[in-house]
């Protein structure tokens, strides 16, 4: 087939030909086994359980990466043709970014200890069914691609900050599709005047015309506000933890407990073995079907915890975010305190989530302005933006449903102990 048209809900019709190398690249990497097996891993992990239609995949969301990769480097191209050379290293990073990604994609990371970057690189270099094709295209690619995605590394500094800054492809095409299917309001990107602003600073480094200042200064303020509605949901902090101590559980009592195939053994207990093979075995699929597995047959804490997880029956979350260290901790001791009265286990049902995030961060990828005579950081043109380089603190008490009101009350009193 010498063309290919995947229909995007987000982008419409993304149309890939093999009569471009690039493009024949592009339509040979998605159809190996590695590639597909993003469609059995969620792009927002167990955001489903808080937002009934975050089911979208990374399959899904990493051909919008490519299609807004192309987009930019078409507009860009037309300026700077000594763009377009690079256009098959852009268009396969744009694609297997997240080729690395275990179950659940970032909750995985923290579930099984990996990191997505990481296995990227090592499947881009090391398997067959990716590098050879990318070796064909040119020799080095793959080396490249590897580098670029697992250490921001590339000879041409625009490529690389359309894969990765603070405004790249992936960036772009996450916010818009997350706020798509979960519903929320703040996800709607002047995408076209971002893109369209897009520029090359004399130095080389990618740049922003400033007829593009509001339309990024809005897609900083809905990156925002999509981590603090979407992404760090209490009840997302919630499901985030019971996945963690669910595994963090089976691993501590280990296999002579904890039914598990071959697969899932080697992620458990020997993740140092951790080969291609087995990597690629592990996705939402077999997770899934090992949390039912062990809600019928496992250990009784690890039942809870799986139960909890698949028949929703979730814990809940108060925000601690405005007390001190110290009353944080004296908040989590009593929730232990009052589980442990109500006949629960502490360790299953409560927890402390502390979390610092930053709206924008000048100093990693900053971005900046260039109107063809001035170059600037674009926070000294932009009041609003420098008010998100003051990074967020979030803490969240975890804790069972039986104990809710004596917690909210002890809340209340630690708060009104605080006031001035």
């Amino acid at each position: 087939m010498s063309a290919r048209t995947y229909h995007d809900p987000l982008h419409g019709a993304i149309r890939l030909s093999r009569q471009e190398p690039a493009e024949a690249l592009a339509i040979d990497l998605v159809d190996t086994p590695v590639f597909q097996r993003l469609r059995r891993i969620r792009q927002l992990g167990p955001a489903y359980l808080t937002f009934h239609g975050a089911e979208s995949s990374r399959f899904t969301h990493s051909l919008g990466v490519l299609q807004l990769a192309r987009q930019a480097l078409g507009n860009l191209g037309r300026s700077h043709a000594e763009l377009n050379e690079h256009r098959g290293v852009l268009y396969a990073a744009a694609l297997l970014h997240d080729v690395g990604h275990g179950p659940l994609s970032h909750t995985g990371e923290e579930m099984y200890g990996l990191h997505h970057e990481s296995w990227s690189s090592r499947l881009i270099r090391e398997h067959p069914a990716l590098r050879e094709p990318l070796e064909a295209f040119a020799p080095g690619t793959a080396d490249h691609v590897a580098d670029l995605l697992e250490h921001g590394r590339y000879r041409n500094p625009a490529i690389k900050a359309l894969v990765s800054s603070q405004l790249d492809c992936d960036r772009l095409d996450y916010l818009l599709r997350d706020s798509y299917n979960t519903g929320a309001s703040y996800g709607v990107l002047d995408l076209e005047r971002i893109l369209a602003s897009l520029t090359l600073a004399p130095d080389g480094q990618l740049a922003l015309q400033p007829k593009g200042l509001m339309a990024v200064e809005h897609y900083l303020v809905v990156r925002n506000l999509m981590y603090r509605s979407v992404y760090n949901h209490r009840l997302n902090v919630v499901c985030n933890w019971l996945l963690n101590r669910t595994i963090s559980l089976a691993r501590e009592l280990g296999p002579a407990q904890v039914w598990a195939d071959a697969v899932m053994e080697r992620w458990l207990w020997d993740p140092k073995r951790l080969d291609l093979e087995a990597f690629l075995g592990n996705d939402d699929v077999r997770t899934g079907y090992h949390l039912q597995r062990w809600l019928e047959e496992g250990p009784a804490p690890l039942q809870q915890l799986c139960s909890r997880v698949i028949n929703r029956e979730l814990l809940r979350a108060s925000d601690l975010s405005q007390l001190p260290q110290e009353s944080r901790l004296s908040l989590l001791a009593k929730a232990q305190t009052l589980s442990e009265a109500a006949g629960l286990r502490p360790d299953l049902c409560c927890g402390l989530h502390q979390q610092s995030n930053n709206g924008y961060h000048p100093y990693k990828g900053g971005l900046r302005l260039w109107d063809g005579h001035q170059l600037g950081a674009i926070e000294q043109r932009s009041a609003l933006i420098r008010s998100l380089i003051q990074p967020t603190q979030t803490a969240w008490l975890i804790h069972p449903p039986e104990i809710t009101s004596a917690i909210r009350e002890a809340l209340a009193l630690e708060v009104a102990a605080g006031d001035p």
